[in-house]
């Protein structure tokens, strides 16, 4: 159900950006680096929406993916726990680093 909420502002969203642009079609002086130039503010809007949501959809691509490597850490980790069938308080030195050893691969 959140995804689909999620769908349903973007949608709305893209409507209200769509509507905005196309009520300013005005060409506005845009400044660069090495010049500047005349666009239509309508291109200008949407170029700004369109840099903003790849730059959201990167972070967002990096934090997925950050997150699932930690979580396969994790498991790793908890499996290797489990098979062990000891605790970390009851683990002597030579164990914990066993365990680091395994978890590092």
């Amino acid at each position: 159900m959140k995804r689909q909420w999620s769908l349903i502002l973007a949608f709305l969203f893209a409507l209200i950006v769509a509507i905005f642009a196309v009520i300013n079609v005005d060409p506005v002086e845009v400044n660069y680096l090495f010049g500047t130039a005349q666009w239509p503010l309508i291109l200008v809007i949407i170029s700004s929406v369109l840099m903003g949501g790849f730059i959201v959809g990167a972070v967002g691509v990096f934090r997925y993916y950050s997150l699932s490597r930690k979580v396969r850490l994790l498991e790793k980790e908890n499996n290797a726990l489990k098979t062990k069938q000891v605790t970390p308080e009851v683990m002597d030195e030579e164990q914990e680093e066993e365990l680091k050893e395994e978890t590092k691969e």
